[in-house]
C-alpha cells in the first residue's frame, strides 16, 4: 500500500501535464474533421485529348464523335509546336493523327494507319484504351459489313454497351480514416504522458535516501518491481480510458463498433509497451531534468519515423525499414490496416494478431531488460558502501 500511496501522490502533482498533453490530443488528432461524406458513386474520367483529322471521312468523322461522348477533345492550333506545347504544359495527354487514307484503310480491313503521341500519363493510357477499343471493333465488323451507313451503326451499337461500375463496399472508410489517425497521433500523447510521467515519479523512488530505505527493507527488488509496474499499468490504463472516452465524444458508436474495439484493444496493448519502456528508462535515469530530453526524443523520434504526424505512405523506403526496430510503427501499422480492411474475420485479421504479438514482445524485452538494471544498479549500491 506505501508503494501505491505514494506513486499516486506523486502523480497528483503532475495533472497539468497529463491535461496539457491531453489537450494536444484533442487538437491535433481531430484535424481534418469536417468532410462526413461516404463515397457512393463512380464517376469516370474523360481524358484531355488533341484530335488532327486529314481525312475528314464519313468513318474518321464517326472516330472524331466517338472521342466527343469518351473525351474532352482540346482545340489548339494545327501545328506541332502547338501540340507539343499542349503536351509539355498538360492541356493534352494524348495526341491522335488520323491520316488521309484512314477510311479506305479500314474498309479494306486495315488499322487505319492511326498515329498517336503521348503524355505517358494514366490519362493517356486511358484515352489509348479508348482508341484500341474503337479500332478493334470496327476492324472486326468491317469485315461483316461492307456498307458504311450499316457499319457505323453496328460499331456504335457495340460501344453503347458500358459496364455499370457499382461500389459494394458498405464500410464509412471516411470515419475509419479520421479514427485511425487520432489513434495514430494518440501514439505520440501515450508515449509522452506515460514515460514522462511515470519517468518522474520513479525518480521521487530513486532519491539517495528513499533508495536506501528500499535496499535495506525486506523487500526484494523483484517484489518492489512487481508492485511498481501494477500502480504503473493501473495509470497507463487510466489514460487509455481517458483517451477512449475522448474518442468516444468525437467519433460517437463507431469508438465500440467491432473495429473500434480492435483499435482500442491496440491503444491497451502499446500502452502497456509504453510504461514498461519507462520503468526501464526510469532505473536508467536518475535525474528528474534528464527525463525530460530524454522522453522528448523517444516519444517525438517515434512519431515522426512511424507515421503519427506524416502517414507512412509518404516516408521514405528507408526510414520505413528503421522504424520496424520501433514499437510505434507496429501500432499504428495496424491502425492502417483496420482503417482498409473491407471485412473482419479471424483469417483476414491475422496481420492484426502479428503486429500485437510483436508489440508484447516489446514489452516482454523492456520488462527483462528492467530486472536485468534493477539487480546490478542494487548490486553497485551494496559495492559502493551504501549499505
Amino acid at each position: 500500500m506505501t508503494v501505491f500511496k505514494t506513486f499516486w501522490q506523486v502523480v497528483k502533482r503532475y495533472k497539468g501535464t497529463i491535461i496539457g498533453f491531453t489537450i494536444m490530443l484533442v487538437i491535433f488528432g481531430t484535424i481534418n474533421m469536417s468532410s462526413n461524406d461516404v463515397t457512393s458513386t463512380f464517376k469516370e474520367s474523360k481524358p484531355d485529348i488533341i484530335i488532327v483529322n486529314n481525312d475528314n471521312t464519313t468513318l474518321s468523322n464517326d472516330l472524331v464523335s466517338y472521342f466527343k461522348e469518351t473525351a474532352n477533345i482540346i482545340d489548339v492550333k494545327n501545328t506541332e509546336r502547338a501540340i507539343d506545347d499542349a503536351i509539355f504544359y498538360r492541356d493534352a495527354s494524348y495526341v491522335i493523327y488520323i491520316p488521309d487514307g484512314y477510311e479506305e484503310s479500314i474498309l479494306n480491313g486495315g488499322n487505319g494507319n492511326i498515329e498517336i503521341k503521348s503524355s505517358g500519363d494514366y490519362t493517356s493510357n486511358l484515352a489509348e484504351m479508348l482508341l484500341t477499343r474503337y479500332i478493334k471493333t470496327i476492324k472486326v465488323l468491317s469485315k461483316e459489313y461492307s456498307d458504311k451507313t450499316t457499319l457505323l451503326s453496328k460499331v456504335n451499337s457495340v460501344l453503347d454497351e458500358n459496364s455499370k461500375v457499382e461500389l459494394t463496399t458498405k464500410i464509412n472508410t471516411t470515419e475509419l480514416t479520421r479514427l485511425s489517425r487520432y489513434y495514430n497521433f494518440a501514439s505520440y500523447t501515450l508515449i509522452a504522458v506515460i514515460l514522462f510521467i511515470i519517468c518522474l515519479v520513479l525518480s521521487s523512488f530513486n532519491k539517495e535516501n528513499t533508495r536506501k530505505r528500499i535496499i535495506v527493507s525486506s523487500m526484494d527488488y523483484k517484489k518492489h518491481n512487481k508492485y511498481i509496474l501494477i500502480a504503473s499499468s493501473l495509470y497507463s490504463l487510466f489514460v487509455v480510458i481517458l483517451y477512449t472516452i475522448l474518442a468516444f465524444i468525437i467519433f460517437g458508436s463507431l469508438t465500440f463498433s467491432e473495429r473500434g474495439l480492435l483499435y482500442i484493444l491496440n491503444t491497451f496493448i502499446f500502452s502497456f509497451v509504453a510504461l514498461c519502456m519507462a520503468l526501464f528508462i526510469s532505473t536508467l535515469v536518475k535525474s528528474k531534468e534528464a527525463v525530460s530530453g530524454i522522453v522528448n526524443v523517444v516519444a517525438l523520434s517515434q512519431a515522426f519515423l512511424c507515421g503519427a504526424f506524416i502517414p507512412t505512405m509518404w516516408l521514405p523506403e528507408s526510414v520505413i525499414k528503421i522504424a520496424h526496430l520501433l514499437p510505434a510503427y507496429w501500432y499504428i501499422n495496424t491502425n492502417d490496416f483496420l482503417a482498409e480492411l473491407e471485412v473482419l474475420s479471424f483469417t483476414n485479421l491475422k496481420p492484426i494478431w502479428i503486429n500485437m504479438l510483436i508489440l508484447i514482445g516489446f514489452a516482454v524485452i523492456f520488462i527483462i531488460l528492467n530486472n536485468i538494471a534493477s539487480r546490478k544498479k542494487m548490486v553497485s549500491w551494496d559495492v559502493n558502501g551504501v549499505i
